[in-house]
């Protein structure tokens, strides 16, 4: 910045907080105090820490529990790191337990009344002074800052007032970043527990999941595949389906790619187990499908990687083409595609299971021959797949809006701290 924003002064770390380099390390030793020790930052990047914090076991002397022990309002910082982007990762330390000690990987800042530890902490993340340390860290495998370095990093200090209004705004945004956080971790456990129980008890005539075979025998048959519940079919896959694959064109041949028609390959694993794929890394074109064993597979075919990825799947969301690495299915009146691909999802574990190779794991063809599935009647099917999309619909909502949050915090934290944008303290209760 060419110049401060008005009201704002500039200091070295050092003179509005006491840095201390911690020398306590994780070895156990007999005859001292045990401790908890923060030692690592990198591995989690959060940014407030409580009791809650997976803290280590350790031991100190009382002299290294008095000098380097953390306290709430405590900033603890990463001075060394095996890579300079792990280096001057900050948090607070908002709730500590007992006997808790810095490790010798970080250093304790203490600021002084004029600076919010929050502020502080947010300081060490802007680009102004994640350059500054990268621009300072030395080493040659392991990379690291000198105490010299840690007092002098340039810290911006507005009024107190205004630290604590900028800091009310951020705060306010990583606890709605933190809470979309856990409402998608909940879903996810939700979705993995609803999958199994519609793919083994399904739904039974009034809407509900049907009771489990300990309660009700009755309702369930052994099968080929197991317990199921009765009146469901159970049969090769390929009678329920039609199995196809794909191929890769000749790659030396420019006209038979970037065509216009979507192909899928391993480099579109990230794309995959979402439902449906939308796009694709590549294309091909009609010469390089007349000219491969390629062919287009129509809008809602159900695909399935068993090389690279194995057991990874998705549905067709318009028509596309797909590699040899890929299984494909068309689903006939009789299979739901959205139920088989659930089906896929669930069984993905099996997959991954009996994968074989060295370098690159694949599934033969002549395992899907003979795969065989439990399958509800169409009316069940429909049911399942509504409902599991459904939980789904709400896991994108959920990603969706934790990008949303994402964007709006990259974008107001950098200006907030530099005083692009000036923030004035928020009234008592106030919503930022």
């Amino acid at each position: 910045m060419p110049e401060l924003p008005k009201g704002w002064r500039e200091e070295p770390l050092g003179e509005v907080a006491a840095v201390r380099v911690s020398n306590v390390d994780k070895k156990s030793r007999p005859f001292e105090i045990p401790v908890r020790l923060c030692n690592y930052l990198d591995a989690y990047r959060e940014d407030y820490l409580d009791e809650s914090h997976p803290y280590m076991a350790a031991t100190a002397t009382p002299s290294e529990l008095t000098r380097f022990g953390l306290r709430p309002g405590d900033v603890i910082v990463t001075k060394d790191s095996e890579t300079p982007d792990d280096i001057g990762v900050a948090a607070v330390i908002e709730a500590a337990p007992d006997n808790l000690v810095c490790g010798y990987h970080l250093a304790i800042v203490r600021p002084t009344a004029q600076l919010n530890p929050v502020w502080l902490a947010k300081q060490f993340g802007t680009i102004r002074v994640r350059r500054y340390l990268a621009a300072r860290a030395t080493g040659s495998t392991r990379y690291g800052l000198s105490n010299a370095t840690l007092g002098n990093v340039p810290m911006f200090v507005p009024l107190r007032e205004e630290q604590d209004g900028i800091v009310e705004v951020l705060r306010t945004l990583d606890v709605a970043i933190r809470c979309n956080e856990q409402l998608t971790a909940k879903l996810q456990k939700l979705k993995q527990g609803l999958v199994h129980d519609l793919l083994t008890r399904g739904i039974d005539e009034n809407s509900a999941v049907r009771p489990i075979s300990d309660e009700r025998p009755d309702l369930y048959a052994r099968t080929t595949v197991g317990l199921v519940p009765k009146g469901w079919d159970v049969g090769l896959l390929d009678s329920f389906a039609t199995r196809g694959s794909g191929h890769t064109p000749n790659k030396n041949v420019r006209s038979y790619w970037d065509g216009g028609i979507k192909w899928v390959s391993l480099a579109d694993s990230e794309r995959l187990d979402n439902v449906f794929i939308q796009e694709t890394d590549k294309e091909i074109s009609e010469l390089g499908i007349a000219n491969s064993s390629a062919v287009k597979h129509t809008e809602g075919t159900v695909i399935l990687s068993r090389d690279a990825g194995v057991g990874k799947s998705a549905i067709l969301a318009s028509t596309m083409a797909v590699s040899q690495h890929f299984m494909a299915w068309s689903c006939g009146p009789r299979l739901n595609n959205l139920y088989l691909y659930y089906w896929l999802q669930h069984a993905k574990p099996r997959f991954e299971a009996i994968a074989m190779g060295s370098t690159i794991k694949t599934i033969g063809l002549p395992y899907f021959r003979q795969l065989e599935i439990a399958v509800p009647t169409r009316r069940e099917q429909d049911a399942v797949a509504i409902r599991m999309l459904d939980v789904d619909r709400l896991l994108w909502k959920s990603a969706a809006d934790l990008d949303k949050l994402g964007l709006l915090k990259a974008g107001l934290v950098d200006d907030l701290l530099t005083g692009r944008i000036r923030v004035a303290k928020l009234p008592a209760g106030s919503a930022a």
